[in-house]
C-alpha cells in the first residue's frame, strides 16, 4: 500500500477517579486521516478542512509521532498526512490523541506492521507532550487498543486491556476550552493520605466493576476526591450536570480528560438519550453553545477506511 484512510476515534482518559492511568475509546466522535507514504525521509502536514493546525511536524500531535518512527526506520521513505479535524481541540475527549495514534496507527500500516502497538503509544506519546507539555498514555493507549485501558506504568511501559461492558456513553461538550496544559497547572501537587486511599479504593473498584460487569460498583466507584473537586470549577454547570444525570438514570462520570466536556455511563440507551435531554436542558438555559454525543464503547480503536 502507498496510502490509507483512517478512522481516529475520540476517547476518555481519566475516568474520574483514574486520573493518568484510566481511558475508554468512544465510537464517536472521530478524525478522518489519510496518510500516503513518501520516497524521501520527510513529513508533510495538510488541514483538509481548513482548521488551523501547525504545518511544522514538530509542532503537530501527528507530525511528532512520526518524526520518532522515523528514527527508527533505515530506508528513505517519509510520510504526508491530510487530516479532517472532527475533535476540536481542547475539548477532553482526546482530540490529539487521536491525530496522534492516527498517524502510528496508519503509518505502521502502510509499514507491514513493523511496530507492535505497545511501540505506536510510544511513539505517540510524543504528540500527546506537543499537546500538553507531558507524555501521558490514557487517551493514547485506549484509541490504539480500543476499550478501556490500564497504564499500570509509563516507564517502562505497561498496558492492560480491561474487559468493557457495553455500556452507552453520553458526551456534552460545553463550547468553551480547557487547555490540558492549564487545566494540570492548577492540579495540587501534594495530596492528603486519607484522599489517596479513598482514590485508591475507587480506582480498583472501578477496575473490578468493569471485569466483573458489576454495574452498581461500577456506579459506587466512579467518585473522585483529588482531580474533579479543582478542575470542575473551569466547567460552568458541571455539578448539575453530574446531578441531574444520575437522577435521570446515568450510573455516573464526570469529566472527560481535563474538561470541559463531561461524560456519563447508562446502562442503556434510553438512558443515556434522557441524560442527553438533561445535558442540553442545562447548557440551553446557561447559554452556553454545546455540541451532545450519545454513542458506545468502541473496542477496536482506531480503524481502517475501506475503499
Amino acid at each position: 500500500m502507498r496510502s490509507i484512510k483512517i478512522q481516529a476515534p475520540a476517547t476518555v482518559a481519566n475516568l474520574v477517579c483514574g486520573f493518568d492511568v484510566l481511558g475508554m475509546c468512544l465510537h464517536k466522535p472521530f478524525d478522518v486521516m489519510e496518510v500516503r507514504l513518501l520516497n524521501e525521509k520527510k513529513i508533510i502536514i495538510h488541514s483538509a478542512d481548513g482548521y488551523p493546525l501547525p504545518e511544522n511536524p514538530a509542532e503537530n500531535t501527528a507530525g511528532a509521532p512520526l518524526i520518532e518512527m522515523l528514527y527508527e526506520i533505515e530506508d528513505e521513505i517519509g510520510f504526508e498526512v491530510i487530516i479532517h479535524k472532527n475533535i476540536k481541540p481542547g475539548s477532553g475527549i482526546g482530540s490529539s490523541a487521536a491525530s496522534a495514534a492516527g498517524a502510528a496507527v496508519a503509518a505502521n500500516l502502510l509499514l507491514d506492521g513493523k511496530f507492535s502497538n505497545e511501540d505506536l503509544v510510544r511513539f505517540a506519546m510524543f504528540g500527546e507532550k506537543v499537546a500538553s507539555g507531558v507524555k501521558h498514555a490514557d487517551n493514547i493507549a485506549p484509541c490504539i487498543y480500543g476499550g478501556i485501558t490500564l497504564i499500570r506504568s509509563i516507564f517502562p511501559l505497561d498496558i492492560i486491556s480491561i474487559p468493557a461492558p457495553d455500556l452507552f456513553v453520553t458526551v456534552v461538550h460545553p463550547q468553551i476550552e480547557v487547555r490540558t496544559s492549564d487545566a494540570r497547572q492548577i492540579l495540587r501537587k501534594e495530596v492528603l493520605l486519607k484522599d489517596a486511599i479513598k482514590q485508591w479504593g475507587n480506582i480498583a473498584g472501578l477496575v473490578a466493576g468493569f471485569m466483573k460487569n458489576d454495574l452498581e460498583l461500577i456506579g459506587r466507584s466512579l467518585e473522585d476526591v483529588i482531580i474533579e473537586p479543582v478542575r470542575s470549577i473551569l466547567i460552568p454547570g458541571f455539578e448539575e450536570a453530574k446531578d441531574n444525570s444520575k437522577e435521570a438514570g446515568a450510573l455516573g462520570g464526570g469529566i472527560s480528560g481535563s474538561g470541559p466536556s463531561i461524560f456519563m455511563l447508562s446502562e442503556n440507551e434510553k438512558t443515556a438519550l434522557a441524560v442527553e435531554d438533561v445535558m442540553k436542558n442545562i447548557y440551553e438555559r446557561i447559554g452556553i453553545p454545546y455540541h451532545t454525543y450519545v454513542t458506545t464503547i468502541n473496542h477496536q480503536g482506531v480503524t481502517v477506511i475501506p475503499g
